[in-house]
């Protein structure tokens, strides 16, 4: 109750001060937000497996009711987990039409080798007879500890038992299930309006360390009901996930079992491309994706802020990701973040060995709308000001490279010893 609490202040104090898109309405219904939260045609479920956690959930299955259209998005490190590659192996044999995804937390089968990867397909084989459909219809998702095999027994035991779980309202047990050093659910609902009618896009997400872009150690299973081919809700999911699970940092390492995924079930409005009603899809589903992107850097592990770093007036936007990227992985800025230090030196010299191209004469540096650094190297400012500032548990800070159209913005945190306590004994 007090993770589920802590994630609906949370949820709906980051709503509040979201500018959403004027299409979409945000809809956390209910007391916990969870009325009515999978769009129709979606159900999911949640059982106790004692894969390593034997005081929680920790195995979901999230189906929908009839073939649904598929995409989804995987890690880029190259010592992905099997269910990273059992899953693009079936969204290549399926034609993107997928029924199920089952996930575990507790262990990441990865680094598992052939084992690993019968047991992935066992996982996958046991949803396909649970639910009479094709093994190829069902994605596998796992997160954990790296390098142990999964106790397929009690996998196995809990997929059977997940049958009698499903419902539409199962919110809160399905993404408890998915949660490893999380302190919160992350969750959320948006209904979009349409010419051909209303739809609904909701998501879960998990992930508080081994956060960094390409993609982030995370996991984000989302749906709809919307009618929409498989090829044109990938383009949308790739678009939406470059400004969103692909803009966050934690700590700078990339997971090997990363997966964003989205199902539509086809019951509600068609969408077709090129047409306004995808372009306003397009936003809603970026807004829902940076929503549950910045939920996981509130929720990294030992943060205490979310700042966003935002550069603009580079040569291009290439070269202002690669600042800002930098800028948002430097153990020295996360670290005077924590310590609520004013220290510009270290943001522009992060600046300074990204690759970007610039003078550093040029260099402007804001923290909110409080100018620390002008043209010429000149850092005039309130240091009283500036504590008031990084003292807040949320601002951004701006640098200005020069006069260029480019601009980027990366959401990060603060590094704290808690970081240290809590990945240091990850394993026990």
């Amino acid at each position: 109750m007090e993770q589920l609490s802590k994630g609906l202040d949370v949820i709906h104090k980051l709503s509040a001060e979201t500018t959403w898109p004027a299409s979409v309405t945000p809809m956390a219904a209910g007391s916990d937000g969870t009325e009515g939260f999978w769009p129709t045609g979606f159900s999911a479920g949640a059982v106790s497996a004692n894969i390593k956690y034997s005081n929680r959930k920790d195995l979901m299955l999230l189906v929908t009711d009839r073939p649904a259209s598929a995409a989804a998005l995987f890690t880029l490190n190259r010592c992905c987990a099997a269910p990273v590659t059992l899953s693009r192996e079936h969204l290549q044999h399926s034609s993107s039409s997928i029924r199920a995804i089952v996930c575990n937390s507790g262990n990441a089968n990865a680094a598992t080798g052939k084992r690993g990867m019968a047991d992935a397909r066992a996982m996958a084989d046991a949803v396909a007879q649970e639910l009479s459909i094709k093994p190829e219809e069902v994605l596998v998702a796992s997160t954990g500890v790296i390098g142990q095999l999964l106790p397929m027994e009690k996998v196995l035991s809990g997929i059977s038992a997940l049958g009698a779980t499903m419902q539409r309202n199962s919110v809160l047990d399905a993404v408890g299930a998915i949660m490893t050093t999380d302190t919160f659910p992350k969750f959320f609902t948006l209904g979009l309006q349409l010419s051909g009618g209303s739809l609904r896009l909701s998501g879960i997400a998990k992930g508080s360390g081994m956060i960094c872009p390409n993609m982030a150690t995370m996991l984000s299973f989302l749906a709809t009901d919307a009618a929409i081919a498989p090829a044109l809700l990938h383009e949308a999911l790739e678009m939406g996930n470059r400004h969103s699970f692909n803009a966050i940092t934690v700590d700078g390492d990339t997971s090997t079992n990363d997966m964003v995924s989205i199902f539509a079930s086809g019951t509600g409005p068609e969408i077709t491309a090129g047409s306004q009603d995808y372009a306003l899809f397009c936003e809603a589903l970026e807004a829902l994706m940076t929503f549950l992107a910045k939920l996981i850097v509130i929720d990294g592990e030992g943060a205490t802020k979310l700042v966003g770093i935002t550069v603009i007036g580079a040569a291009d936007d290439h070269d202002a990701e690669l600042a800002a990227r930098t800028i948002a992985h430097s153990s020295l800025v996360k670290t005077a973040i924590h310590g609520e230090d004013a220290n510009w030196g270290r943001i522009i010299a992060a600046a300074g060995r990204s690759g970007a191209m610039f003078n550093q004469e040029d260099l402007e540096l804001h923290f909110n709308d409080l100018p620390v650094l002008k043209p010429g190297l000149v850092a005039d400012f309130s240091e009283e000001a500036a504590s008031e500032i990084l003292a807040k548990d949320s601002y951004t800070i701006t640098l200005r490279l020069g006069n260029g159209p480019g601009q980027a913005t990366i959401w990060s945190c603060d590094l704290s010893k808690e970081y240290v306590e809590i990945n240091g004994s990850y394993r026990s």
